[in-house]
């Protein structure tokens, strides 16, 4: 299928540019046209200047037959969407007074007086049908301003714009004819395995074609993608699920879910059928791994608590961590992790007693105990203790603070199966 049948989005608002807010929209639509089996190969970002909107304009209808626009379609002088295409085009703004009638009553329904800047959202090019907003002010449009080539234009406000492409975008697409068919997407999460390492595991799968397979890396965790193009998707998945079997085969316990399956909905589902519960000590994560667990709708079923001990006179009076062994070998050893995964388990009566204490940084390092350098406890139902040891290196704290949380749950995961096994 050649790029001149796809679509395309072009994201409009200098906002974007300088990172001050995530461009969502672009993500969603994405999802969206992959959903419709719509071909979509480009993405664009240009900032709220006429000039170079209409370049990203003359690009696009070189390579796409459909462009879709997000943003730029409210009353400020610097919302310049519709006025740059009309103009490209040159076609003439006609000013709509269905739509002036709507946004009236929709400010005087918030008992305000509409200001004479909205007049502008009114205006559309000569030839353009309207795409309604049921929630906002500004409208969109859908316009073919030549043959071959559809234009529709959104708010950036996200909560609007996917409720226009749902009523009224993806049903004039299907009458036109796109998305005939569906590209279904899944995604297969890994722990404790590096992208390249994966990779080899799977390299025949790599090549596929329909289904393909691509890795990517990100947050500490690797993803495999499953795409299959086909014409309904009880079609594509059927092409999917054999590929995603060879794959967890070939890849063991390094596989832990899929889609929006994370470590801790993983670990508590395994928790439940196996009726445990874990408690948690944490020391340099902040609460960070109790705030994760309880992330998970029903946690409370598994999760009993946690203690938050970074001052080591806590680590002493509620865990029971031993003095000598704090003042001989730190906070940051072998022993304290033991005995604060082991004092959490008795003290809050788990099964499962976690801990975790480290040096996230930036400051706090030495030689001998780098920034990044992180133990983890894990106490076990027959009273085993063992302590872990990692050099997550001189990252972010954030990051190592992350990767400390999900490199213990993941040390339970991997313990659960083999208790199940």
């Amino acid at each position: 299928m050649s790029e001149t049948n796809a679509a395309e989005v072009i994201s409009v608002g200098t906002e974007l540019l300088l990172g001050e807010i995530l461009n969502t929209n672009a993500q969603f639509l994405a999802q969206e046209l992959a959903q419709l089996g719509i071909p979509h190969y480009y993405q664009t970002v240009v900032g709220d200047n006429v000039l170079r909107l209409q370049k990203a304009v003359a690009i696009g209808c070189e390579r796409s037959r459909c462009l879709i626009f997000t943003g730029g379609l409210g009353p400020t002088p610097d919302d310049l969407t519709t006025a740059a295409l009309a103009d490209f085009f040159q076609t003439p703004l006609i000013e709509h007074p269905e739509i002036l009638a709507d946004i009236e009553a929709k400010f005087a329904r918030r008992g305000r007086i509409m200001s004479p800047s909205n007049r502008k959202q009114a205006l559309l090019p000569q030839g353009a049908e309207i795409l309604p907003n049921p929630t906002g002010s500004a409208p969109g449009m859908i316009w073919q301003p030549r043959p071959g080539l559809t234009i529709l234009t959104f708010p950036g406000v996200p909560s609007e714009m996917q409720v226009m492409w749902r009523e009224t975008a993806v049903p004039y697409l299907r009458q036109q004819g796109w998305g005939q068919g569906v590209i279904y997407s899944r995604t297969l999460r890994f722990w404790g395995i590096g992208e390249s390492n994966l990779a080899e595991k799977v390299v025949t799968q790599l090549r596929s074609t329909n289904p393909t397979v691509a890795p990517y890396a990100g947050k500490g965790e690797v993803r495999l993608r499953i795409s299959a193009q086909a014409p309904t998707e009880a079609e594509a998945i059927a092409l999917i699920e054999p590929m995603q079997q060879e794959i967890v085969s070939l890849t063991g316990t390094d596989y832990y879910g899929m889609d929006h399956d994370s470590l801790a909905s993983v670990v508590g589902t395994l928790l439940k059928q196996a009726r445990q519960t874990v408690a948690v000590a944490e020391s340099c994560t902040g609460g960070g791994l109790g705030a994760y667990l309880t992330h998970v709708s029903g946690s409370s079923a598994y999760f009993r608590g946690g203690v938050i001990s970074y001052d080591n006179q806590v680590k002493v009076d509620l865990l029971g961590v031993r003095e000598i062994d704090l003042a001989e070998q730190g906070a940051v050893s072998d022993p304290v992790s033991q005995q604060m995964a082991a004092g959490v388990r008795e003290r809050l009566k788990a099964d499962w007693g976690l801990s975790i204490t480290g040096i996230a940084g930036p400051d706090g390092g030495t030689d001998t105990k780098p920034v990044g350098l992180v133990y983890l406890g894990i106490a076990a139902p027959n009273g085993q203790v063992e302590s872990f040891c990692y050099q997550f290196g001189a990252r972010d704290r954030e990051f190592i603070r992350w990767l400390s949380l999900c490199t213990v749950l993941d040390l339970l995961r991997r313990k659960l199966l083999a208790a199940n096994d």
